[in-house]
């Protein structure tokens, strides 16, 4: 009978700590999944997925496809400078040369670049008025995302 009790004891000390084991994993996995979900887009700004290639923190968009719907009107060769926290820049930043998808906000008025886009990702934008002087946004501001997330895409970015 004394036997009987240990092996009882043993399986039971045995089903807590699997139990525990299981409870823990299941709040770990729990955070992480609260953790991805997006915040708010705050009424200025829109969620845009893209895809292209980095080069440190500049980003270049590659040509849209029919199968990203968040893609809006962000020409191919646009460049956005990168905001975002330093691991998943870090990340972004091991996989340069490889096409990635990166998903951010970006503020509504950047998405229509000054100009006039004549291909290839170039645009002819005014310059100043003939006898002015040339002031301190003489340089086209940069665009920029706040990156969310990112994941790898199909293919190879080209050799620069």
């Amino acid at each position: 009978m004394r036997v009987e009790q240990e092996v009882s004891a043993k399986n039971v000390t045995f089903i807590m700590r699997t139990a525990i084991v299981i409870t823990v994993a299941s709040g770990v996995f729990s955070a992480a999944v609260l953790a991805q979900e997006l915040k708010p887009v705050p009424k200025d700004s829109v969620r845009v997925s893209i895809t292209g290639c980095t080069k440190g923190y500049i980003f270049t968009a590659g040509p849209r496809r029919e199968d990203q719907p968040g893609s809006l009107d962000i020409p191919e060769g646009m460049h956005l400078r990168m905001n975002g926290p330093k691991p998943t820049m870090t990340e972004i930043k091991a996989h340069e040369g490889s096409m990635i998808v990166i998903t951010g906000l970006m503020k509504k008025g950047q998405l229509r670049p000054d100009g006039v886009g004549v291909g290839g990702g170039v645009r002819i934008t005014p310059g100043p008025a003939p006898g002015a002087s040339v002031g301190v946004n003489a340089v086209p501001s940069q665009a920029l995302i706040d990156v969310e997330g990112w994941h790898e895409g199909a293919g190879r970015c080209p050799a620069r």
